[in-house]
């Protein structure tokens, strides 16, 4: 017998999930902040937060007052965390995942946390805008092409000086996506490791073209 394969339709980064709905709530203790959180079915992480979002969260830094882009947020923990926990942060959250996008809403709703989340694809939703810090845990299944194209289309919504916090598996393409993020910013490193995952960061500098 083969071995079932779910249609890539159905991943946590498909637009319109089709799969019947599997609510469950539970709470999470993130930079030291108590929030609760809704997931469901076809998103990523349903049953808890990642060790891969957990070490993100806890080693992503922005200046107080400063923005973020919380690119494929998910049901929201990377971007609430951050708007609950820095000082009059400006916290943007995007996912091409309907599902996602409405869950982070009432997620947000119940812990009182006020940011702004648009649904779409990668870059589509923030045109024209840039920010402090752009973070992601990408999706790796959707393959190399959308990885890359993360960290392509980031320069362009970065402030002078900003940065792009990437948390991969080690395992998972970590060194070839540190590569990646070196040819198009001219510098990358390893700022937190733990759990088998890696979290990376590029500064976008006013030198680079």
């Amino acid at each position: 017998m083969g071995t079932f394969v779910l249609p890539l339709a159905e991943q946590y980064f498909t637009r319109r999930p089709s799969a019947r709905h599997r609510i469950l709530e539970f709470v999470e203790l993130l930079r030291g902040r108590t929030l609760r959180f809704r997931t469901d079915s076809n998103v990523f992480a349903r049953a808890g937060i990642d060790a891969g979002t957990r070490l993100l969260v806890d080693t992503l830094t922005i200046p107080a007052h400063g923005s973020l882009l919380d690119l494929g947020c998910g049901y929201g923990p990377i971007g609430l965390a951050i708007a609950a926990t820095v000082e009059g942060a400006s916290v943007v959250m995007t996912d091409v995942n309907h599902r996602a996008t409405t869950l982070a809403r009432k997620n947000a709703r119940e812990n009182g946390i006020r940011v702004d989340i648009r649904e779409g694809d990668l870059y589509e939703p923030v045109e024209g805008l840039s920010f402090d810090a752009i973070a992601s845990n990408p999706p790796i299944r959707a393959g190399k092409g959308v990885v890359h194209a993360i960290v392509d289309g980031a320069p362009p919504h970065l402030r002078e000086g900003g940065s792009l916090w990437v948390v991969v598996r080690t395992k998972q393409g970590a060194p070839s996506l540190r590569e990646k993020m070196d040819a198009v910013f001219g510098n990358a490193e390893v700022v937190a490791l733990g759990g088998g995952f890696r979290v990376l960061r590029s500064v976008h500098l006013a030198t680079l073209k």
